[in-house]
């Protein structure tokens, strides 16, 4: 009888008879489906870019210790000057909505709603 593999792990001692995939690999798995991209979507008011560039380019660079992020880029919409994205990878989206509760997040964003921003921004979750 032969045994199953998952994404090219052999499968753990105790795996059933039928070659069913052992508990660890259940594990590993699930943890895999857990790990978020989050689109962050903003628009500045015009004659803003620069400055709200500057400011996501310094919070992306502060990110880079903050517990189960990974990584996050931003973008400009190139037919619409006023428009942004911030692509951010999370291990979870616990992980994320810990990261926006956070009075970091809070001090950044208040300073953007009150001389920056030309609406509130939207959050989209991508699960993979």
């Amino acid at each position: 009888m032969m045994r199953a593999r998952v994404a090219g792990l052999r499968p753990s001692i105790g795996a059933g008879a039928d070659g069913g995939v052992g508990e660890s690999q259940n594990l590993i798995k699930k943890e895999v489906r857990k790990m978020v991209t989050i689109g962050m979507n903003y628009r500045v008011l015009p004659g803003k870019g620069e400055i709200f560039e500057n400011a996501c380019n310094g919070v992306i660079k502060a990110m880079e210790g903050i517990e189960g992020h990974s990584k996050s880029f931003l973008y400009r919409d190139v037919n619409d000057a006023q428009s942004y994205l911030i692509a951010s990878e999370w291990s979870s989206e616990d992980a994320f909505n810990a990261f926006i509760s956070s009075d970091k997040f809070k001090q950044v964003t208040s300073w953007g709603k009150e001389s920056i921003l030309a609406g509130r921004p939207s959050h989209t979750v991508y699960r993979q």
